[in-house]
């Protein structure tokens, strides 16, 4: 495994900042799910990391509070539910630390505008003809 976490192309994080925990995991499974610890849980205190910039930690905290448990109990093997809880707290914390782009609205060009006022403009000359005739003196 890595020495450090990479969430993001500026964010990473030390893995010894990671607080891991090993249960039993739950289900049926026989002796090897009775007798191992297999299920993978792993804390991150995102308010105590110093790894974390000022403004990643502010997002943080306003996404996800101030510490952030992730659980993978899928495999059964210890290393590979490690991984997976490792994954899954990379992409909880890049999903979190991802800027969505403010939007602009978009403004109708003016040849857009002209062919609009045009093709109306026909239209309306095209329901103009179906009407009858107005009656001359």
């Amino acid at each position: 495994m890595p020495p450090e976490l990479r969430v993001t192309r500026t964010c990473s994080i030390p893995l010894d900042e990671l607080e891991w925990r090993f249960t039993a995991s739950g289900g049926p499974g026989g002796q090897h799910a009775n007798t191992a610890n297999t299920r993978a849980e792993v804390t991150f205190d995102v308010a105590g990391s110093p790894s974390l910039g000022p403004r990643q930690r502010a997002r943080l905290l306003e996404r996800l509070g101030p510490s952030v448990r992730v659980v993978a109990s899928d495999e059964r093997s210890q290393l590979r539910n490690r991984e997976l809880a490792l994954d899954r707290l990379r992409s909880r914390l890049a999903e979190a630390l991802r800027i969505d782009r403010e939007r602009r609205p978009t403004v109708p060009t003016a040849g857009a505008r002209q062919r609009r006022v045009e093709s109306k403009r026909k239209r309306g000359e095209v329901k103009r003809m179906r009407r009858r005739p107005w009656p001359s003196d």
